[in-house]
């Protein structure tokens, strides 16, 4: 019973990385994007500050807003930050334009 906990922590430490370096390459590659589709998204209206921040700068916009430490947020992986946007939304009970 004790190797099956011990595998499944290699198994788990080795997933971790993989999604680290993927999400490495992503914000490399996605850097070299050129969005076009910044002003609305998803039916929302984006402010033009935003439109033009990277991700760098979008997750330091989070991180001061609610007085994270610098890289708080941005260390985070792709569902966390997912996760963390649901929470607040709930909290803030913000409603979006239903179509």
């Amino acid at each position: 019973m004790g190797r099956e906990r011990g595998d499944d922590r290699m198994i788990q430490w080795i997933l971790k990385k993989m999604v680290y370096l993927t999400g490495v390459m992503y914000v490399i590659l996605d850097s070299f994007i050129k969005h076009k589709d910044t002003d609305v998204i998803l039916g929302l209206k984006i402010d033009e500050e935003f439109q033009s921040m990277s991700r760098r700068e979008l997750c330091k916009y989070v991180e001061n807003k609610y007085g994270w430490e610098e890289d708080d947020f941005w260390k985070l992986q792709s569902t966390q930050k997912i996760r963390v946007c649901c929470q607040i939304t709930r909290q803030n009970e913000l409603k979006g334009d239903k179509k």
